[in-house]
């Protein structure tokens, strides 16, 4: 090999190493930024591996928080002494009182329940079985029917008032002024929770604040997904009204679904009630007949256990059916 040979591969040499070099250097100027942008946009969820696993990743995320909100209300139920629970069951039956003036209707109605108690001529060893029925059992039993009903009013309608806001959303109007509509075409308690919601936001409460104090007055869970799904939406954004939508059609069909289970357990309902009423009927029907026979109970004391047998074996039956006919869905 001639020196002139060698000089000519060593120039060459150098000159493919200058020229991979600048097109190595080119191709990650061009290239790099890319790179980096895709890794940007993968962190925070846009995209993934692909339009598929972006849209997988951020729907976790999403349920992820749908789920980390749902602990979070349960263990603030969890949390609440009996103070607050009670003052929780006194807002659920939609009274405006204290809970010292609760106490207060609660000692009152257990004193008269014991008053007549003993002026039936019962004997005072139930006294004291009268007087903690009439002020802890009644009361509660009372507040408890009460919210119960509030609540049952609340879900009829519930599901009428999200199309509304759906339809609303569609044609433009802000969320706060659809809130209004409903406000304004319901009646209570459901038209009464979300006036709450728009003048608390006028006085610039935030809406998580307002849905939060909403479900301590209804915590139903179809109230409870409805704030699930505004906060989350709020907080990632999206189309409200398609979302909304999805809601309302769950709502009616978990409204369909508790009124076929109500019309498949009426029959053993009304089995219940005429089993549940047969001794009282029966009773009355033999005081016309012969009072006598049945006034021993009451004159005696022997009578007198009989009847508290028969108090506490007929309350245990009627707690059994309850729970056996009542669904929870």
């Amino acid at each position: 090999m001639t020196q002139e040979t060698i000089i000519f591969f060593i120039i060459g040499s150098i000159f493919a190493m200058i020229l991979g070099g600048a097109g190595i250097i080119g191709i990650t100027m061009v290239v790099r930024p890319r790179i980096l942008l895709r890794q940007r946009m993968n962190q925070i969820g846009v995209i993934g591996t692909g339009a598929a696993a972006g849209s997988e990743k951020s729907e976790g995320r999403r349920q992820k928080r749908i789920q980390d909100r749902i602990k979070q209300l349960e263990q603030k139920g969890k949390k609440k002494g009996r103070s607050e629970a009670l003052r929780s069951e006194i807002i659920q039956a939609g009274l405006d009182i204290t809970v010292q003036t609760y106490f207060i209707i609660s000692l009152t109605v257990g004193v008269f329940l014991t008053f007549f108690y003993l002026m039936a001529g019962m004997p005072l060893m139930g006294a004291i079985a009268a007087f903690l029925i009439g002020a802890f059992g009644l009361p509660k039993f009372a507040l408890k029917n009460m919210a119960a009903r509030r609540q049952k009013k609340f879900t009829a309608n519930f599901a009428d008032a999200t199309d509304l806001i759906v339809r609303g959303i569609r044609s433009g109007l802000p969320v706060n002024e659809c809130f209004r509509i409903v406000a304004r075409e319901f009646e209570a308690p459901l038209g009464e929770e979300f006036h709450q919601l728009v003048e608390g936001q006028n006085l610039g409460m935030t809406m998580e604040d307002l849905l939060d104090r909403g479900l301590e007055r209804i915590p139903t869970s179809e109230y409870k997904f409805f704030a699930i799904v505004t906060q989350i939406q709020r907080q990632t954004g999206g189309n409200l009204g398609d979302t909304l939508s999805n809601l309302s059609s769950i709502l009616r069909e978990r409204k369909k679904l508790r009124d076929k289970v109500q019309a498949l357990s009426s029959e053993a309902k009304a089995s219940a009630m005429i089993i549940g009423s047969l001794p009282f009927f029966v009773s009355a029907f033999l005081m016309v007949i012969n009072p006598d026979y049945l006034m021993k109970l009451f004159t005696e004391t022997t009578g007198h256990y009989i009847l508290a047998g028969d108090a506490f074996w007929m309350g245990s039956g009627i707690m059994v059916m309850r729970n056996m006919i009542n669904f929870k869905i």
